[in-house]
C-alpha cells in the first residue's frame, strides 16, 4: 500500500526504540566488541551483562558446548562488579549509539537496592533489566524469582528508587508465571523480560562427564523459541497493556514477527547475535519487511493479532 508511512519505533510504556530489536544481556560485550560490526543506531537497544555488587570471576572453563538447535552454557555471571562496571564499562557502552539497559543481579534484596542507588543518574542508562532466576541467598530458595512475593518485593524495590524504566526478567520455571507477572507489576516494573533461559545439562559420552565444568548450565538458542513464544501468548493475554521484551531464540525476522503476534512489544536477540553481532540489524529489516508486505505501518499492527481458534468446552490443551 502506497499510502502507508511505516515506522519501526516502538513505546514500552513511555521508553521509545527505534527498532523492536535488542541484543540480549551480555551478547554486546563490553562496549569494545560491537565497535565496527554494526551500525548500532539500526537496533533498538542493547542489554549489558548482568552486574553484581561484588566482582564474580564465573565458573571455570568450559563454559559453552553446543546442543540440538542451541547452546548449553554457563558463565557464573562473570563481571567486574558495579564500582569497575561503573567507572570502566558503563562508559563504553554509553557510546556504542543506542539506547542502553542495564542488567541487574544478586542473591538478597539488599544487593538489587545497592546496585540500583549506584545506578542512579548516569545518563547513559535509559532502563533497567532485573534478573530474578538466581537463588536467593536470604531465604534460602534456589530461585529468586520463581515466588510471586519474593519477585515482587525485590523487583519493587528497585522499581521503587529508579528514576528510568525497570523490566523484570522472569525465570520460564516459575509455579505460575502469570500470577508473578502480575505481582511484579502491580509491585512498580514498567515491563516483562520472558523468559530467563531454562536450566539445562551437556555430557561428554566419550569422557563419561559433563561437558561444562560446572555441570549443569542454561540453554539458550533456537530450541527454546516454542517456549518463548508460549510465555509470551500467556502473559500477553492475561496484561495485554504490560510491554512485553521477548527473549529466546530469536535469529530471523520471522522469528520476531512470530513473537509479536503472540503478544511481545520488542524483542532480544542472544545466541545470533553471538554468532553474527549484525544479527538484530538483519532481525530488524526483516520485521520491516514483513510490515511492507503486510501493508502495515509500524509493529504495533501486529502486536497480539494471531488467530487463536476457538475450542469446545472441556477441549485438552
Amino acid at each position: 500500500m502506497a499510502g502507508v508511512k511505516r515506522s519501526l519505533a516502538v513505546d514500552l510504556g513511555g521508553w521509545v526504540l527505534r527498532t523492536p530489536v535488542m541484543v540480549a544481556a551480555g551478547c554486546a560485550g563490553t562496549g569494545r566488541e560491537l565497535a565496527g560490526l554494526v551500525e548500532a543506531r539500526r537496533i533498538g537497544a542493547i542489554v549489558s551483562r548482568s552486574v553484581t555488587v561484588r566482582p564474580r570471576k564465573g565458573v571455570p572453563t568450559p563454559r559453552i558446548a553446543e546442543s540440538a538447535s542451541g547452546i548449553v552454557w554457563s558463565t557464573g555471571l562473570q563481571n567486574p562488579g558495579i564500582d569497575v562496571f561503573l567507572e570502566e564499562e558503563l562508559p563504553r557502552l554509553g557510546r556504542v549509539g543506542t539506547a542502553l539497559m542495564v542488567s541487574i543481579a544478586g542473591g538478597s534484596l539488599e544487593e538489587y537496592a545497592r546496585l540500583t542507588s549506584l545506578l542512579q543518574g548516569r545518563p547513559e542508562i535509559s532502563a533497567i533489566e532485573v534478573r530474578l532466576s538466581e537463588p536467593d541467598e536470604e531465604l534460602d530458595r534456589p530461585t529468586l524469582g520463581a515466588y510471586p512475593d519474593r519477585a515482587a518485593e525485590v523487583a519493587g524495590a528497585v522499581a521503587r528508587m529508579s528514576l528510568v524504566p525497570v523490566f523484570a526478567k522472569l525465570p520460564v520455571l516459575s509455579a505460575d508465571l502469570v500470577e508473578v507477572a502480575r505481582a511484579v507489576v502491580r509491585a512498580g516494573v514498567r515491563g516483562l523480560t520472558l523468559i530467563d533461559p531454562p536450566p539445562a545439562m551437556s555430557v561428554d559420552a566419550t569422557r563419561l562427564r559433563p561437558t561444562l565444568a560446572s555441570v549443569t548450565g542454561w540453554l539458550s538458542g533456537p530450541a527454546i523459541a516454542p517456549l518463548v513464544r508460549q510465555a509470551v501468548l500467556t502473559v500477553a493475554r492475561a496484561m495485554p497493556d504490560v510491554p512485553i521484551l521477548a527473549s529466546g531464540g530469536v535469529r530471523t525476522g520471522t522469528d520476531a514477527v512470530e513473537l509479536m503476534l503472540a503478544g511481545a512489544w520488542a524483542v532480544q536477540v542472544g545466541t545470533a547475535a553471538l554468532i553474527d553481532p549484525a544479527a538484530p540489524v538483519d532481525v530488524a529489516r526483516g520485521v520491516a519487511e514483513y510490515l511492507k508486505a503486510k501493508g502495515l505501518g509500524s509493529p504495533d499492527d501486529i502486536r497480539g493479532r494471531i488467530r487463536l481458534p476457538s475450542r469446545p468446552a472441556g477441549a485438552g490443551p
